[in-house]
């Protein structure tokens, strides 16, 4: 039994690390540009301004101001024809809100963002039905904001929240981290979670504190990285695909070699019981 459980707990270690280098996203290759370049700096306390302007779903011109001042904002910078992570984050976000008490347009407002320029206000209000469908509260609609904009918009906000992005013309992708940010009334960064998994009770918390001013505190950070493998120009970037394909393969060879050892030592301590070996010379003795 000793045995069995040091190899459970070895294949714990192995799977959880496996885990663990999936979401801290780790770097890519040494002295490639976007190891450095992409990520989500914690700069708590920092201002977004609130006289940015950006296009809504129906394609009005608005001011960040207009959804400030109020409640403390769930902000996230995503583009809607993300092929990966964005969806996964956006998902994440709402498996969280479905279980919060926490009501949009009472206790806060969500605002979502494009990091890319040329996506269109067609495009934000075919991704805010999708999520309407799937986060089905009485404040949602009024009080989720979609929004496109202009490259110089999308950057100063980017900026002042540490959300560190790159657009790779080969690939006609965006190298990006996973995670949201919340702001305060005021639209100061109050706290940071990462990845697509989202702690319902922590962001109940940072809500709260943010409702009053309050700025958290640094956490430890686990990012996903969303970007691919270019062979032709030779940029490597982390593809949540492939970790998440490895680590089911992991995992799956994890079980496999599991169940075999299993067996085999389901085998020996029947081989070796004293008991057993003398019942089944009992019954050999019997049948001759």
């Amino acid at each position: 039994m000793k045995t069995m459980s040091r190899i459970a707990v070895l294949w714990l270690v192995l799977v959880v690390g496996a885990g663990c280098a999936v979401a801290q996203g780790l770097p890519p290759q040494p002295g490639n540009k976007y190891a450095k370049q992409v990520n989500i700096e914690q700069r708590l306390g920092a201002q977004v301004r609130p006289d940015l302007t950006f296009r809504d779903e129906a394609g009005k011109s608005v001011a960040l101001g207009e959804y400030l001042g109020k409640r403390p904002v769930i902000l996230t910078l995503v583009y809607y024809q993300c092929p990966m992570l964005c969806t996964q984050v956006l998902n994440g976000l709402v498996k969280s809100l479905k279980v919060m008490k926490e009501e949009p347009g009472v206790d806060f407002d969500l605002l979502t963002i494009s990091i890319d320029p040329k996506e269109t206000p067609a495009l934000a209000t075919e991704k805010k039905g999708a999520y309407l469908t799937e986060y089905d509260r009485a404040g949602a609609a009024a009080n989720w904001h979609f929004l496109t904009g202009d490259e110089a918009a999308i950057r100063s906000v980017a900026d002042s929240v540490g959300f560190r992005y790159l657009y790779d013309s080969a690939s006609g992708q965006y190298a990006h981290a996973a995670g949201i940010m919340v702001l305060t009334p005021a639209g100061k960064v109050a706290g940071y979670q990462y990845t697509v998994e989202f702690a319902p009770n922590e962001l109940q918390r940072t809500l709260a504190d943010a409702a009053k001013e309050k700025i958290g505190k640094p956490i430890q950070p686990l990012i996903w990285l969303c970007f691919e493998y270019d062979p032709l120009t030779a940029k490597y970037g982390f593809s949540i695909r492939k970790a998440l394909q490895s680590g089911s393969i992991l995992m799956a060879i994890g079980v496999a070699t599991m169940v075999v050892i299993l067996k085999r030592r389901e085998r020996k301590t029947r081989i070796d019981d004293p008991e057993l070996l003398r019942a089944m010379k009992e019954g050999s003795t019997m049948k001759n």
